[in-house]
């Protein structure tokens, strides 16, 4: 094992540790020695990870903490107050999220309530790839650093915030239903820095479209508008670095009194295994609630798969990239049913009901009314007004096969409140926003 050194005792080296793989860093005066291999656990892009074997690196940092941070480098186990070396990390460019404990959906327990100032309830959630929280409440956004322990507010032009989503650790995607233009805000300097809009007629000079959805992949950003007469729609793709506009996909406009000729996508959902974009979108007319799900395929525009919903249409829909399945909640039966990927088919036949078929023929009721579904790693998280279930795939003992089986959430102090309206993961975190509150509600891996 490497081990940490005063310049006046010198440093031994074990002799199980080829000396080719020894890294030496000078902090401030006092000298460490380490390995390659320890170093490495610091991710790839950062700092520490590039120093090569044999090299001797000085660094003006606190001696203490580069301590605590090689220490945990080498364990595994994070610091009592995990806080204080997020400085260091951000130096070193090391992801922060490697100081949380590692996601287990079976111990996830609501660990804290994150207040936000104002009267506006939450709108809107995000988490960015650092560990941040970002809450949308009215037109504001406020952002909780990686240890929750740090906040920040900004003021958009937006009257209320819809659609909300982390493009970097500094920069959010923001969208509104009634305003139009997506608003990239810029946290560090409080502003917008650039707005993305789409006009359905721009030779005829029509105002610019509403948003009803953001999505991004690794390369693009995607943004669902519609126009403001509700007559037309589209999703428009946009480069991820320099946000130009790249393509138009899914245009639809209605005509005459087909109502359902233009549904919105109003979610928008990346399947990184498949390299299709999920969209979603459902209207509520004079025969019920009707909706359609598609899977696009970005480079040619085309569509590659759709289903129309009418019978049980969805009440929220999710693709699951771990499974490679896509997960519904239909709205009148509130049951859960599953699509696989690999074996996509026509219409309604691709569906499996995981709880009770029948009622997904109708029953008058309308009992997965306002449920939501989002999946994370190998799990899809259920809400059912103010409680959560999961669904996990696990293998039946002897049969080679494997199900989904459903399990309540969190403790019995955990169960109920108001209705969740939605839910974010990253991290070790399940973030909730539930209706009415003035609060951002955070679950916890706690082991």
């Amino acid at each position: 094992m490497a081990h940490r050194s005063s310049p006046a005792s010198g440093v031994e080296s074990q002799p199980s540790i080829p000396s080719s793989s020894i890294v030496s860093i000078n902090v401030s005066g006092e000298l460490f020695q380490t390995t390659t291999q320890t170093l490495s656990f610091s991710g790839a892009g950062s700092v520490l990870a590039a120093l090569p074997a044999g090299s001797l690196s000085f660094f003006d940092r606190d001696p203490a903490l580069f301590s605590s941070l090689l220490a945990f480098l080498r364990s595994s186990l994070p610091p009592a107050n995990p806080q204080d070396l997020l400085p260091e990390l951000l130096f070193f460019r090391i992801d922060p999220l490697l100081l949380l404990p590692k996601f287990d959906p079976f111990s996830l327990q609501r660990s804290i309530l994150l207040p936000l100032h104002g009267r506006d309830h939450l709108s809107a959630l995000a988490t960015a790839a650092g560990g941040s929280v970002h809450a949308a409440h009215g037109g504001k956004i406020t952002t909780f650093d990686s240890t929750l322990a740090r906040r920040d507010t900004v003021l958009t032009p937006l009257p209320v915030i819809d659609s909300l989503l982390s493009v970097s650790c500094s920069l959010i995607a923001a969208g509104a239903s009634d305003f139009p233009s997506v608003h990239l805000v810029d946290i560090p300097s409080g502003r917008v820095s650039q707005t993305l809009a789409w006009s359905p007629y721009p030779l005829n000079a029509s105002p610019p479209a509403i948003v009803q959805a953001i999505g991004s992949s690794p390369e693009h950003l995607f943004a669902s508008f519609e126009s403001p007469r509700r007559t037309a729609s589209a999703i428009v793709v946009f480069d991820l670095n320099t946000f130009a506009p790249v393509t138009e996909i899914a245009r639809r406009e209605i005509y005459g009194a087909e109502l359902d000729s233009a549904i919105p996508a109003t979610k928008l959902k990346w399947v990184e295994s498949f390299n299709l974009l999920m969209a979603a979108g459902s209207h509520a007319g004079p025969s019920g609630l009707t909706g359609n799900i598609r899977l696009w395929d970005v480079r040619s525009g085309g569509s590659v798969w759709e289903t129309a919903e009418k019978v049980d249409c969805f009440a929220d829909v999710t693709p699951c990239d771990h499974l490679s399945a896509i997960f519904k909640v239909g709205v009148h039966s509130g049951e859960v049913f599953v699509m696989d990927l690999r074996k996509m088919g026509d219409g309604h036949s691709a569906w499996m009901c995981l709880g009770d078929g029948r009622k997904a023929m109708g029953n008058g009721k309308k009992e997965g009314s306002g449920c939501r579904i989002e999946s994370y790693e190998n799990q899809v998280f259920v809400s059912r007004g103010g409680e959560v279930e999961m669904w996990s795939s696990v293998s039946m003992a002897g049969a080679g096969e494997k199900v989904m089986k459903r399990n309540l959430m969190g403790r019995a102090k955990d169960a109920g409140g108001n209705r969740i309206v939605q839910m974010v993961f990253g991290g070790n975190r399940m973030v909730v926003a539930r209706k009415d509150e003035h609060c951002v509600e955070v679950w916890e891996s706690l082991r």
